[in-house]
């Protein structure tokens, strides 16, 4: 027969325990629904992010530079010393060839001496260095041995030269490309941040940016120019040509430029030739540590790792190519976002 037990009743501790949790997912839940979203950062707190991204997309530019102008420069190395090669290895067939014709005269007349007979079938590096054997040369053939011998010494030490820097040249391209990719980075993460302005905030930033220009322009137009040398006042005379001009990293001109860029460029417009990089610039002409010793036209740095570069445009002012997303302009120095580090009077 069937046992008809009545069911357990749960403890008083469990139905406790099940309580209290069911309590708890309430709560939660309702936490989570009642729950304010992330705030999303102010235009100032983005335009800060959207600063520092660029002054490092700035520093990785400027290594880029560097990266590409020591590419350009073992590229045109490394083809001078392939010119030289070619050359050399023609002026050594020249020279084989007329030692070739010796011999020939030599053989057909049945006294092609042994010795040279030798050479024209080894090498002549080993050989020559047996002394005893130039005793059975003629002075001629002697002479006609040792400059073979000075040309595949010299054609081989520049084969060598030449791989040593084609292997350079390998690693600058990787730095080069690793560089390019890390410029592209933080341009891509400054751009995202950007995106995430309304409209409204995005034109309250280029009005800023816009009194700022206008004020540093007001600055510059009430400063004197006439203390500028000859050279300085044509390099910035071109530079203010160009106000207006996009900035991109790693452009020179004519139509775009970045910091060093545009400095370089405008010092070739005068007809002195100063080096790419900002780094570089910054170890040329007389160093002036006071913005009271400046005049116009000379080149001033900024950060402590001398990443930035302009003209000096009086009154504390600066005419520069400051950041993706900007155009060449004035500026005050005291808004770069970095130290004034020194000038150079080039």
């Amino acid at each position: 027969m069937a046992s008809h037990r009545r069911p357990k009743q749960p403890s008083r501790a469990r139905v406790t325990v099940l309580t209290t949790a069911a309590a708890a997912a309430v709560a939660l839940s309702s936490q989570a629904a009642n729950a304010a979203p992330s705030e999303k950062p102010s235009k100032d707190e983005v335009k800060t992010k959207v600063d520092k991204l660029y002054e490092e997309a700035e520093k990785a530019t400027e290594k880029y530079n560097g990266a590409k102008e020591k590419q350009e420069k073992l590229q045109e190395e490394i083809s001078t010393i392939q010119d030289n090669v070619a050359r050399g290895q023609a002026e050594l067939n020249e020279l084989r060839d007329g030692l070739g014709l010796a011999a020939a005269s030599q053989y057909r007349t049945g006294s092609i001496d042994p010795s040279l007979q030798l050479f024209l079938s080894a090498d002549p590096d080993d050989y020559l260095d047996k002394a005893s054997t130039l005793d059975q040369l003629s002075g001629q053939q002697v002479e006609a041995l040792k400059k073979i011998q000075v040309k595949q010494r010299d054609l081989a030490q520049q084969r060598a030269e030449a791989s040593e820097k084609l292997k350079d040249l390998d690693a600058t391209r990787t730095e080069l490309g690793r560089k390019k990719k890390e410029v592209q980075g933080k341009l891509a993460a400054a751009q995202k941040l950007l995106n995430s302005l309304t409209a409204q905030e995005k034109a309250a930033l280029a009005a800023e940016e816009q009194r700022a220009t206008r004020t540093s322009e007001r600055q510059v137009l009430t400063g004197s120019t006439a203390t500028a040398s000859g050279r300085a006042a044509a390099a910035f005379a071109a530079a203010q040509s160009k106000i207006g001009s996009p900035y991109v990293y790693g452009a020179t001109g004519p139509s775009s430029y970045d910091c060093s860029g545009l400095t370089s460029w405008a010092y070739a417009q005068a007809g002195v030739s100063i080096p790419r990089t900002s780094e570089a610039q910054s170890g040329i002409g007389t160093r002036i540590y006071s913005v009271n010793d400046l005049k116009v036209g000379d080149l001033v740095f900024f950060f402590n790792d001398l990443h930035h570069v302009g003209l000096y445009a009086g009154n504390g002012q600066v005419l520069h190519a400051p950041r993706t997303g900007t155009v060449v302009r004035y500026e005050s120095m005291s808004t770069i976002g970095g130290p004034f580090m020194w000038g150079v009077r080039v």
